[in-house]
Parts: C-alpha cells; sequence; structure tokens
C-alpha cells in the first residue's frame, strides 16, 4: 500500500500533463467561440442577402 501512496503522490504533483491538459481546454474554448462567432456572422449574412434579393422579385 505504501508503494501506491507515493506513485499517487508522484501522479499528483507531476505538472507536464496538466500543462497538455490546459492547452487541450483552451483550444477547446477557442473552437467553441469561432463556431460561436461565425455562426452569428452566417445568420447575419443570409438574413442579408435574403432581404436583399427576396425584395427584388
Amino acid at each position: 500500500m505504501n508503494k501506491f501512496m507515493q506513485n499517487m503522490k508522484a501522479f499528483m504533483a507531476d505538472e507536464e500533463g496538466l500543462t497538455v491538459v490546459e492547452y487541450v481546454v483552451g483550444a477547446g474554448l477557442l473552437v467553441i467561440a469561432l463556431g460561436t462567432v461565425f455562426s452569428q456572422w452566417g445568420t447575419t449574412i443570409s438574413t442579408e442577402l435574403s432581404s436583399v434579393f427576396g425584395s427584388s422579385s
């Protein structure tokens, strides 16, 4: 059991894996933010184009 506790303490003290997790979380948040922005722009552009081309017919 002592070896298990030593391994757990070493695992918790190791910060190298934490850096990778931080980068993955940051990249995920960036993808979500960009997806939201481009989704909003797509909706706005679609609405504007519909009003421009819809009114001429």
